[in-house]
Parts: C-alpha cells; sequence; structure tokens
C-alpha cells in the first residue's frame, strides 16, 4: 500500500480507501502482509482518474 500511496501522491490512509472502492483494480493477490496489485492495473486507473486525484497529496 505504501508503493501506491507514493505512487498516487496521496497518504497510505487515503491509498486505502481508494482500494476499497469497487472501481479501484482487483488484487491479483492476498498475501500475509496485505493486498497486491499488478502495477500496469494501478497506473491505468490513476489515469483515468487523475483529475480526481489531483490535489489529494497527504
Amino acid at each position: 500500500m505504501a508503493e501506491i500511496a507514493a505512487f498516487l501522491g496521496v497518504s497510505r490512509q487515503r491509498a486505502n480507501t481508494l482500494a476499497d472502492r469497487l472501481d479501484f483494480p482487483e488484487p491479483i493477490a492476498h498475501l500475509t502482509v496485505g493486498r497486491v496489485w499488478a502495477t500496469a492495473d494501478i497506473r491505468a486507473w490513476a489515469e483515468k482518474r487523475r483529475r480526481e486525484l489531483e490535489g489529494e497529496a497527504g
């Protein structure tokens, strides 16, 4: 989740909230350390929502 937060430019808490959205990509794995996503899926999702995510740094 820390990597997703850094990529999106948001806090880890906000990244967790975003990951719980219905339109967020499905994780490719569920490990004991947490969910894992494909980088390409996160990049594609973020590109579609870049305007929405602008200004959410934190």
